[in-house]
Formats: C-alpha cells, structure tokens, sequence
C-alpha cells in the first residue's frame, strides 16, 4: 500500500510493504518485503532498507545508510552522511552506516556518519551515537555510552551480563551471548 500523498519514485520495493503519507522516497532507493514506512520520512537514493524494517514518523535516510532485516527506527531519528558538511559543497565520497539486523534505535537519536550498529544492538531514545557499536550492546546519552547489553529476544543485561529481569547470568563468547547453566 502506497498512500495517495506519498511521492514514491523507486520500483524497487517489496511486497507488502506499507509507506504512509507525505513520505518521500528517490528513485534508486531499495526497500525489502513487509516494512512499515510512517508518514513524512524521506529515503534518499543510494540507500538499502532489508525486510520487515519499521521507520517511525520524521525520519530522514540519506544516501549512504543502509538498514538490514527486522531493523526499528524510532520518530525522528537522525542520520548523517558527511562528516565535514558546508553549503554547495559535497564531498567525493559519502561516509557509510550500517544498522545490522534485529537492531533498535530510540526516537530523536541521532547516528554519525561512518558508524556500524552490530545486530540486535539498542540504542536509547536521545542518544548521539559518535563511533560503532558491537553486536548485543545497549548505548545511552550524549555521547552515547554502553550500560549493558541485550538478547537477541530483547531481555537487558547488565555490564556484567546479568539479567535484569531473571538474575540470570549469561557470557560473552565470541561476540555471541549465551546463557550459563
């Protein structure tokens, strides 16, 4: 479903997909199956949305961003491209981000260009997130800094990878979070 008021300039976008009104989106932008695109966002060209992908109200992806599969984008996050913005003056080259899979970012948060948000990786509602951030970590604040970690299912550790909810404790193995018997 395409909204009346939506300018929509790209084919490539997969089924199912919903994009509400007054959203914006150029014509070498490419969208996965069943995202949900809220009214007044803005998705430039070189930009890749992966599969059911939600991006909230007032939300600007510029060229360069790419958002993998089952990837939240809260209202009005905020994404950048150029390090070294001026007026008429563009640089050789954009800086890339990558939101890996299963990631969440909070509303009004705010990514620097050049960074990489690691899968099922959190990222509070406010935050300004100034370098990458590894798979599973929470970050909060400006600068944003880590203070905990997430399952894949969404349940919160502690720094010290215990549960907040169960006390249970879990470890970091090669970059994977288990449980500890």
């Amino acid at each position: 479903m395409i909204h009346p008021t939506a300018e929509v300039q790209t084919k490539s976008i997969g089924k199912e997909t919903v994009i509400w009104q007054f959203v914006v989106i150029l014509k070498n932008a490419i969208l996965g199956k069943n995202c949900n695109i809220n009214s007044h966002v803005f998705i430039e060209n070189e930009v890749h949305i992966g599969n059911n992908v939600t991006i909230k109200s007032g939300v600007q992806i510029w060229d360069g961003v790419s958002l993998e599969d089952n990837v939240f984008v809260g209202p009005n996050v905020t994404f950048t491209n150029d390090l070294i913005p001026r007026s008429k003056q563009y640089p050789a080259s954009i800086e890339k981000t990558i939101v890996k899979k299963g990631a969440s970012i909070g509303a009004n948060a705010t990514i620097i260009a050049g960074s990489v948000i690691g899968e099922y990786a959190l990222i509070g509602a406010g935050s300004v997130v100034t370098k990458s951030i590894n798979n599973n970590e929470v970050w909060v604040g400006n600068p944003a800094k880590k203070v905990g970690f997430i399952t894949n299912n969404g349940e919160l550790l502690s720094l010290n990878l215990i549960s907040k909810s169960t006390g249970k404790q879990y470890a970091l193995i090669n970059s994977e979070l288990s449980e500890n018997d």
